[in-house]
């Protein structure tokens, strides 16, 4: 994406998420902040990154979600802070915002105000309801939209409350659309004489789209999905299980890997049992195998039953933290976590873009910036003020 540029009014974490993964694929991201404070996600903590002093710096939400940015911070409230991003976006391919419906019209900052203004603009709003709608005008965050979309109510143990999921996955599924649906508009705009267009992505539509599959169970049997804990409805046995040091997870619903899973944990009379020869027999005595497969696996540790279980073609994996899972040998080989450098803190681990492209692969990351850093540079570069000009801006609060 070398060449385009992209205006980024993003807050919090979704649309900037969807701006990193541009900037990540080559594209200039010009950050837009309030004067002073900057983003809210810098102070989103703890726990926060120690400088070399080891005081308190920059916030893991904001570093993991604004790599690759230039930042410059404007007051949209002042008329002449408005003008300039006016005058940025039309030097922009992309805007992508997550402003309250209607906010950004106040300042003129609008889809419909600034395609006058430059007619090949990609415009991306990024909102928790979307652009229409009882609820367009209403407020939301990640949680919100966990609990509004079902996600919870199938998430936790069966016997147990709803659960949030432990990240905030709405926001990143929401930004990963953004940028799908941006992609295409670019691929829209190339062939049909420049036009732009504008992008209504909501976090409401997207959590409800990830979890489709639930979703449609629903949708042709009228059965409301429950939680399952960490089971798989309809693949007995499957799910979590608990060994001499820890909990892994393993798979074996199908009759083959079912026989083979009798014979690894030493239970071979369940091969031929006719009460567990079809799967969905199994289900319905999924209480008795999960009983049984928790008592063997308890005699030996996680590493024993894994070895076990891999070599008889059995999907497995262990329960690990964090930190186990970045301690593993095919993470590692991955190159999952990078380091890079900040300014005050020096080198500094971040998880990696996951994308492998051989052709064009995604270079070594900038750290995120701080607030204002490039305001002057983006200024000048791309509006062509003189210092006169910027000087006369940060007198008036514009800047």
């Amino acid at each position: 994406m070398e060449g385009l540029r992209v205006l980024d009014l993003g807050r919090y974490l979704a649309a900037p998420w969807c701006t990193q993964l541009l900037g990540d694929l080559g594209a200039e991201v010009i950050k837009v902040e309030r004067p002073g404070k900057g983003d809210d996600m810098r102070s989103y903590g703890p726990p926060f990154l120690k400088n070399r002093e080891g005081e308190d710096d920059d916030s893991p939400y904001y570093i993991s979600s604004n790599r690759n940015k230039k930042s410059v911070t404007v007051n949209i409230a002042n008329p002449d802070g408005a003008q300039l991003i006016r005058d940025l976006a039309r030097e922009c391919d992309i805007l992508v915002e997550n402003y309250k419906v209607g906010d950004l019209k106040r300042f003129g900052l609008d889809y419909n105000t600034l395609k006058d203004v430059n007619p090949h603009l990609i415009y991306c709003s990024v909102t928790g309801f979307g652009q229409s709608g009882p609820d367009c005008h209403r407020p939301g965050l990640d949680s919100l939209f966990q609990a509004t979309c079902g996600l919870m109510s199938v998430t936790g143990e069966a016997d147990g409350a709803p659960q949030k999921v432990g990240v905030p996955i709405s926001d990143f599924i929401a930004g990963m659309y953004a940028t799908v649906a941006i992609l295409a508009a670019l691929r829209h705009r190339e062939i049909n004489g420049g036009e732009g267009q504008h992008i209504d992505i909501a976090l409401l539509d997207s959590t409800i789209s990830a979890f489709t599959s639930i979703m449609q169970g629903y949708l042709v049997s009228g059965i409301v999905p429950m939680r399952a804990g960490s089971s798989t409805p309809g693949n007995d046995p499957a799910g979590q299980f608990t060994c001499s040091d820890g909990d892994l997870i393993l798979s074996a619903g199908a009759d083959n890997q079912f026989k083979a899973l009798a014979k690894v944990i030493d239970r071979p009379e369940w091969a031929d049992a006719p009460e567990f020869a079809t799967r969905p027999l199994r289900v319905s005595n999924r209480d008795i195998i999960n009983a049984g497969i928790n008592e063997s696996l308890s005699a030996h540790p996680r590493h024993y039953w894994f070895e076990k279980l891999q070599a008889a073609g059995i999907m497995c994996a262990p329960i690990n933290t964090m930190a186990e899972a970045l301690e593993e040998p095919q993470v590692k080989h991955r190159g999952v976590v990078i380091e890079i450098e900040h300014p005050r803190a020096g080198p500094v681990p971040i998880i990696a873009n996951p994308m492998r492209m051989s052709g064009t692969p995604i270079p070594t990351p900038r750290i995120s910036p701080d607030v204002g850093q490039h305001t002057d540079e983006v200024l000048q570069a791309v509006l062509d003020k003189s210092s006169e000009d910027i000087e006369a801006l940060r007198r008036n609060g514009a800047i």
